[in-house]
């Protein structure tokens, strides 16, 4: 009779200590949703950024892979001295 007696306060209890949780969590989670918003928008900048110096940098590279077979050429034409 005791444990029918006492069933909806521990049932009130349970949920009361679950809701307090809950309502605990609200602010942890509103923080990690603000980290997040956060780090996608440097990723927005980052990814801006990459395309806006991506053109440059094939430029450079193109450059860079133009000057190497030039100086290959040259090397492939330069004399061998007799010891070779």
């Amino acid at each position: 009779m005791a444990d029918i007696l006492f069933a909806l306060p521990r049932a009130m209890l349970t949920v009361a200590r679950r809701v307090l949780t809950a309502v605990d969590a609200v602010p942890r989670i509103a923080r990690a949703l603000d980290d997040i918003q956060k780090s996608m928008a440097h990723v927005e900048r980052l990814a801006t950024f990459a395309a806006e110096e991506l053109p440059e940098l094939v430029y450079q590279l193109e450059a860079v892979q133009e000057r190497l077979v030039d100086l290959e050429k040259a090397i492939r034409e330069s004399p061998r001295p007799m010891g070779s």
